[in-house]
């Protein structure tokens, strides 16, 4: 699942579409009004953001509400962290055992 989430973070316009997202939910009509790209590429954006469940979405009648699935981002960040050894607070007791 990671893997997913950093690839479909490679992106310029997803991470800017996660940005917005980061701010409150938005509508898909207030995303697309948002980037100067046509409809259907927005909508593959929303598509792979929402395949790495890095977005959900929510019909509303007839507009669909997007929003930030902050606990992938949450184990996104964990997992870079890890590799960088800032997991958990860990370095502290790696420390006091040295």
């Amino acid at each position: 699942m990671t893997n997913n989430v950093f690839s479909a973070l490679g992106h310029p316009l997803r991470r800017q579409v996660m940005d917005l997202l980061r701010k409150g939910p938005r509508t898909s009509g207030e995303l697309a009004d948002a980037f100067d790209a046509s409809w259907p590429t927005v909508s593959r954006h929303l598509a792979v953001l929402k395949d790495a469940d890095l977005i959900t979405a929510e019909r509303h009648g007839t507009s669909i509400i997007y929003r930030a699935n902050t606990s992938v981002i949450e184990d996104a960040a964990a997992a870079l962290l890890a590799l960088i050894g800032k997991d958990n607070g860990d370095d502290d007791m790696k420390e006091a055992a040295e």
